[in-house]
Parts: structure tokens; sequence; C-alpha cells
């Protein structure tokens, strides 16, 4: 599990803001971020813990990236998150005294906040929706297609995936514990498609058949695992939100789904929205 990360890097000059931040508690996370005066950061709503006197709030159209577009760059990036199943809206923090301030953001689920400097990883990362938690002002919130029909239908994440630009920091958030690979040219890791949290753009992601008849009616390991091929580095999720979720309905008595996410037994429902 991550641990507190007291950021140490100096100042760059870049699109996004260049904020210090420091990763607070186990399982249940959250982020501080130190502002200069006149520094931001967005974050998904609701997502504030608390924030000292000096730093103001903006609701914003999108992740605020399109402001320089005018209201139609404004209202393609809320467009864009709004077919991710996100708000319309973020809302943008802003240090507007002097000296240093600090606000922070809870995950809002048990697991590990992953802080991540996107011009680290060529500067485009693809993750599950729901994953965006804060970021530097400057980072682009977007969408990324599943190109491949049954990658889209049965990849654990359905057809629409988030896709984070930029050259700032981005925060992420994750269910359970977070494992990172590096993957070489060529270099295969299968992964059970509900716990494919993120990877760089660079990594070819499909889907392989999890093995025979009696494997995938019975094993509950679902019909299909991704396929991560390299180069590129891939991010593993212990605990996919939908799997907890599940568990937490039928210990309740409800109707909770299947622990293979994509098992032929399991509920073929919410196919576009990647809720299989």
């Amino acid at each position: 599990m991550l641990t507190a990360v007291p950021s140490t890097h100096h100042r760059q000059s870049g699109v996004a803001d260049d904020i210090d931040f420091e990763i607070k508690g186990q399982e249940l996370q959250f982020v501080e971020i130190e502002l200069d005066p006149g520094e931001s950061a967005i974050a998904e709503a609701g997502a504030m813990v608390w924030k000292d006197a000096s730093v103001g709030m903006t609701t914003v159209f999108g992740d605020g990236s399109g402001q320089k577009q005018g209201f139609m760059g404004a209202l393609l990036g809320a467009g864009k998150r709004l077919v991710t199943g996100e708000s319309l809206f973020t809302t943008v923090f802003t240090h507007n005294g002097h000296g240093k301030a600090r606000v922070a953001f809870s995950a809002p689920v048990p697991g590990a906040i992953l802080p991540l400097k996107l011009s680290d990883v060529g500067g485009r990362l693809i993750c599950q929706k729901d994953s965006f938690l804060a970021a530097a002002k400057g980072v682009s919130l977007g969408i990324a297609f599943q190109q491949k029909i049954m990658t889209g239908l049965f990849g654990g994440e359905g057809f629409i995936m988030q896709k984070l630009e930029g050259d700032g920091w981005v925060f992420v958030q994750f269910g359970g514990m977070v494992v990172e690979r590096t993957l070489q040219p060529g270099e295969e890791l299968h992964v059970d498609t509900g716990c494919v949290a993120a990877f760089t753009d660079t990594v070819d992601f499909d889907l392989i058949q999890a093995g025979g008849i009696k494997s995938m009616l019975f094993a509950g390991e679902g019909v299909f695992f991704a396929r991560l091929r390299g180069p590129g580095k891939v991010w593993i999720q212990s605990l996919p939100f939908a799997r907890l979720a599940g568990r937490m309905m039928a210990a309740a008595g409800g109707a909770g789904p299947s622990r293979g996410e994509g098992s032929i037994l399991g509920q073929f429902g919410d196919l576009i929205g990647g809720n299989n």
C-alpha cells in the first residue's frame, strides 16, 4: 500500500501548474496539495476534505483546460466527461493569498491514491472510469474508445475509458493495493479484466480466452483475460470496486454479481458501461 509520499521534485516550466503534494493514510487515503500563490488544482466535485481559507473555489465546465478556447472549448470538455459517466463540472481550487496554502482530497473507496507525473509516462495515461481524483490545473481529461468490439464488450471497463493528457501531476484512485509493472516490447501480461487499473498508451490492450469450457463456466475467473502487451507501464488493482460492491450486496441479501466480471454465468447487463 502506498504510504505518505512527500514530493521532492523541483519546479519546471510546462503547461500544468507544478504543485507539491503529500499522500496520507493507509486503506482510506487522502492527498494534501500545497499551492503557491496563483497555483491551482482541479478535482472531482465532492472530493475536497478541507482547505485553507485563502484557497478559493470555482466550478467550471469539464476540466477547465478548454476555457482558453471559449465557451465551445469548455462545452467540449464537459461533453467528454459526460460520456464517461462523470459530472459535467469539476472544481478549481486556486491559492489567492500569500505564502503557502493547502487543500486536501480523499478517495471515495478503500484503496490507494496513485500520484503520476504525466510527463514521465509519455504525456498520456489510459485508466478506468471514475479513477480520476485530482490534478494540477492544465491537465486534460478526455475519453479513450476501445477499438475492438470484443474488448469493449468484455474488457471490464466497457468501450469507454478515461484519458488523461498533459505534463503535470495527476492523482488517480484504485481499489485495494496497486502494483506497477513495466513491460518490455512484446512482453505479455494476463490480468483479470476488472483488475486493469491503468496503462500507458503504448501498451496494446486486448482479450484472450480464459481457458476451456469448464474453466469459463465454473472457475469464476470470467470468459476472458485482459492481455496487455508491451512496451509500456501497467497498473493493476487488487480489489475492483465492482467486485467489492457485489460482495457487499451478496452479504446484505441482494443479488450481487459473480466474482468473475466476465463470467458467462454472470450478469451481462451494462456491457457498454463496462459493468459486466
